[in-house]
Formats: C-alpha cells, structure tokens, sequence
C-alpha cells in the first residue's frame, strides 16, 4: 500500500482503535484483505504499538494522582541516554519517558494512588538512580484535553434570553 493510504489508516485508528477494519477499508476504497494485512505489517513492524482506551479517571469514584516529573541526568559514556531511560521505563509507576530538549533530560509521567505514593516515588526510587542529578515534580491538577480527547465538557449557557 502506498504511504498516503498507510497514514489515513493509522490516522484512523489513533481515532478509534475499535473502528472494523471492513468499515475502514470502504472507507479508505480500498481491499479489505489488503487492508488487515497492511495493519499486521504496521504491528509487525512496531509502528502500530497497542491499542489503548482512554478514560476520564475524574469521572470515576478511583483517585488518581498524575504527575509530571523533570529529570535531568549525567548521560554515561558510550551509551547516553537510552540505558537510563530504559531504567527509568522499566518501573511500573512510569507511564510515559520521553527523551527532551531544554533544560531537563527527560519528562516522566507516572501515577499513583495520592500525592505521598508519587513523593515516595521519586525520593525512594528516582532521585536514588545513580546518573540521576535533579528532578522536579509537577502535579496534574486537572485533565482538559488527552490524547486529542476533549474531556471537559463545554457548559451550556442556561440563562433565559430577555428581550426588551
């Protein structure tokens, strides 16, 4: 398949893993086989990495803490940043790692049951990394958009109209 109808597809399934893939090949005008084999291939292939659902953990009686954590680290040599981050992955608090520019290394997403739990964290198993020299800890206070999903709903104006 050529990379114009790769990219509708994977675009489509980043909106809605669940979509049929026999709806999407109508969609996209193309052979349903073909399709399902290309989405193997994309798997394969580690382009497609997992299908997730994404949930609004403020709309559910489970509490949540979300933190963003700024790391920045002494890269070692010969190996820089990668075995570091795979250290940091590894746990399972981290939801995310990513590698940054600016004035951190890294930015670590994790989450934990309250404020304390994501404080232990970093202080017992973070800050203690030995290439690890600083971290600063942002807490989420409230989630408006996620993975391009508006979560806050937009509020009706229920004021009655007056005319003079």
């Amino acid at each position: 398949m050529n990379e114009i109808i790769r990219e509708k597809i994977l675009r489509n399934l980043e909106t809605n893993s669940r979509i049929d893939l026999h709806d999407l090949a109508i969609m996209l005008d193309c052979d349903e086989v073909d399709l399902v084999n290309e989405v193997s291939k994309m798997e394969q292939e580690k382009i497609i990495c997992g299908y997730h659902t994404l949930i609004n953990w403020d709309n559910t009686s489970k509490e949540i803490v979300t933190a963003l954590i700024e790391v920045k680290v002494s890269p070692q040599r010969g190996i820089g940043f990668d075995v570091i981050a795979e250290r940091i992955a590894k746990f399972p608090e981290v939801t995310s790692c990513y590698l940054m520019s600016g004035g951190f290394d890294f930015m670590v997403l994790i989450e934990g049951k309250s404020m304390k739990e994501v404080a232990r964290f970093v202080f017992d198993k973070l800050s203690t990394l030995e290439s690890v020299l600083s971290t600063s800890t942002h807490f989420v206070l409230k989630k408006y958009k996620d993975h391009g999903v508006n979560l806050v709903e937009k509020k009706k104006d229920e004021r009655i109209m007056v005319s003079a």
